[in-house]
């Protein structure tokens, strides 16, 4: 059988792009797959062998946990390794260059471009260490034999690669049941709204928690967060803030715990920074709260502006204010009927166009083409 091996160092052993979508495609499609994350435990999951790495503890301690992801990488002995983090490139390039393997990259987001937004590192490094990154992330990844991007943009800043292809973050459908507010059932006089993701500064959690205090007191709302936040600083901020009253912090849950809170909410909330790499970003959540049938309050950026206002399934707001965020809600909240069609317009368009079965056969035909070369 077919081997192949993905390896992440940063995100969870059950991250739903490389667990749920990318690995138990691959394993459906008849490859022997093996996932490799930092973590403790050992196991097998729905045929997939996961192989845990410890934890590193600092920023240092993560070099030494490399080399050991590195060790147990080559230890698999697979065709085909499919790395997800950029702190991974080297361990790429060693399994291409010196264990003579095919190798993937897998770029989730735009990591140069993050590192602007890092509060954690002193302001005047953040642009040199970002263009130092982008540098070397680009002359490493013309090494491999394919680089996978989750959006059309990002595939544009590895022009230079010899094989690059955009494979969406698009939904699951059939995992992701339709909400009790779309199928009319109302779940008591409760009105919940969702935001899932990380909480930070930059992807608008502060604001989305003030709009609470503009939001009209009859409607009786309730914000529920899933996620984890990244500063602990931020997060401080966070639970002092009065309108922390309102809020239910559910902390990070597994696909299925999140897609149930989807079922019982009524607006889906994605309120990022209008920064560069956010602009052209497919944010899972967004495509997740249409698939459960609620409507979307987003960011007015052109891309989400066709896609949520362009399909009828949601509301863009012209600015991060809390009060235009609170504005949309209450005029949804208001119009119950019309809140709903537009939560079932979400649902059919993600059946018909963003979905993962779309993108999956993208996924096959790649693997297909490395293992016959």
């Amino acid at each position: 059988m077919r081997k192949c091996c993905h390896i992440t160092s940063v995100h969870p052993k059950f991250d739903t792009r490389i667990f749920y979508k990318e690995c138990k495609s691959l394993h459906k499609a008849g490859y022997d797959v093996v996932l490799i994350y930092s973590g403790d435990r050992n196991d097998i999951v729905d045929g997939i062998k996961i192989v845990g790495c410890t934890k590193a503890k600092s920023h240092i301690c993560r070099i030494f946990r490399t080399l050991k992801l590195l060790l147990i990488a080559y230890r698999q002995n697979a065709d085909l390794y499919h790395v997800h983090d950029v702190e991974l490139l080297a361990v790429g390039l060693f399994l291409k260059l010196f264990a003579r393997k095919k190798v993937i990259y897998d770029v989730h987001e735009d990591f140069p471009e993050a590192i602007l937004s890092r509060e954690w590192l002193p302001r005047l490094l953040r642009k040199p260490l970002s263009i130092l990154t982008s540098v070397i992330e680009k002359l490493i990844s013309q090494e491999f034999d394919c680089i996978i991007t989750a959006t059309p943009d990002l595939k544009n800043k590895f022009k230079k690669c010899r094989n690059v292809i955009d494979i969406r973050n698009y939904p699951l459908v059939d995992l992701i049941p339709i909400s009790l507010f779309s199928t009319e059932k109302k779940h008591g006089n409760e009105n919940n709204l969702i935001y899932v993701g990380g909480l930070e500064r930059v992807r608008g959690t502060r604001e989305i928690i003030q709009s609470l205090k503009f939001i009209n007191p009859e409607y009786n709302v309730r914000l529920r967060l899933i996620g984890s936040f990244s500063e602990r600083d931020f997060e401080k901020e966070m639970l002092n803030m009065p309108e922390w009253k309102q809020v239910k912090f559910l902390g990070r849950l597994s696909p299925e715990r999140t897609y149930e809170y989807l079922a019982q909410s009524d607006i889906g909330l994605v309120c990022l920074y209008p920064l560069r790499r956010f602009l052209t970003s497919y944010p899972v959540k967004m495509f997740e709260y249409m698939a459960a049938g609620i409507p979307v309050v987003a960011s007015d950026f052109p891309l989400w502006r066709e896609i949520i206002e362009g399909n009828s399934c949601g509301m863009c707001i012209k600015s991060l204010k809390p009060e235009e965020i609170a504005r949309a809600i209450n005029y949804l909240l208001a119009h119950a009927e019309e809140a709903r069609m537009i939560g079932l317009n979400g649902r059919k368009i993600i059946e018909k166009k963003y979905n993962w079965d779309h993108e999956v056969r993208k996924l096959t035909k790649v693997y297909e083409q490395l293992f016959q070369s």
